[in-house]
C-alpha cells in the first residue's frame, strides 16, 4: 500500500500523474472519499500524465467522460472517467454499458465504493481523505486481487 500526503490540488495531481505510470491499458482506479477530497484532481492528473489535452470535468450527472489520450509507446489510449454519485442502482449501470468499457482502456471510477460488486477483482482502490489542514488530502492506493 502506497500512503502520501498532498498540501494543494497541484501536489495531488502531481502524486496522480507519478502513480498514472505504473497503469496500463485494461486497469481500472477505483476513487473512494468524501464530498471535496480531491478524486477529481487526482483524475486531472491521471488524465495528464497519458496527454489529454480537453477540460477534465467530473461527469456527476451523466456518469461517464471519455477522454483521448496516448500511452508510453504513443498509440491511442482512451480514459474513461466514471462518477457513481448519483447513480441510484447497479441496474443504471449496466444500463449505461459501463461493462463494456472496463478493460477497453483505463478507467477511473469515482465513489466506486458505492458499487463494488460491479468493479473488476483486479484494480486499484484510491481513498482520499480530507486533512488537518484547508487544502491537505490524505491519500492511500492499494492494488487489489493481485500480489504487486
Amino acid at each position: 500500500m502506497l500512503r502520501m500526503t498532498t498540501r494543494s490540488a497541484e501536489e495531488t495531481m502531481a502524486a496522480a500523474e507519478v502513480f498514472a505510470r505504473t497503469l496500463q491499458r485494461g486497469d481500472c482506479v477505483a476513487l473512494a472519499g468524501t464530498l471535496g477530497a480531491g478524486k477529481t484532481q487526482f483524475v486531472k492528473g491521471l488524465c495528464r500524465h497519458f496527454g489529454v489535452h480537453e477540460a477534465v470535468a467530473s461527469p456527476t450527472f451523466i456518469v461517464m467522460n471519455r477522454y483521448s489520450g496516448t500511452d508510453v509507446a504513443g498509440g491511442e489510449m482512451l480514459l474513461f472517467h466514471f462518477d457513481l454519485y448519483r447513480v441510484r442502482t447497479e441496474e443504471e449501470l449496466y444500463d449505461i454499458g459501463m461493462q463494456e468499457f472496463l478493460g477497453a482502456g483505463v478507467s477511473m471510477i469515482e465513489w466506486a465504493d458505492r458499487f463494488p460488486t460491479v468493479l473488476p477483482g483486479l484494480r486499484y482502490e484510491v481513498r482520499m481523505d480530507l486533512g488537518e489542514q484547508p487544502s491537505e488530502r490524505h491519500i492511500e492506493i492499494a492494488a487489489i486481487g493481485t500480489t504487486t
